[in-house]
């Protein structure tokens, strides 16, 4: 399985960009950052590969200051790597 996850210094952004999906009919979830994505907020938001793009446009629509970077997470079993992008 993978997918990707934005790792953002603030909680307040991190549940603007869920709702910013969600409100386009796009589905994404709110994660616990894992540890390997560096000490943010504690909390990033999930969503398919695939939507990479619009998770890009959302962040030039508007401008969020506490971006930390995308994430690529593949898990297979008891195995997870966590990659920045």
């Amino acid at each position: 399985m993978q997918f990707v996850i934005a790792v953002f210094s603030s909680r307040n952004e991190t549940l603007y960009l869920a709702n910013m999906f969600k409100s386009n009919g796009f589905y994404a979830d709110i994660i616990n950052t894992p540890k390997e994505a560096g000490s943010a907020c504690g909390i990033s938001v999930r969503f398919d590969a695939n939507l990479l793009p619009v998770a890009q446009n959302f962040l030039r629509a508007k401008p969020f200051r506490s971006f930390y970077g995308f994430y690529r997470v593949t898990v297979r079993g008891n195995y997870r790597k966590v990659e920045k992008i």
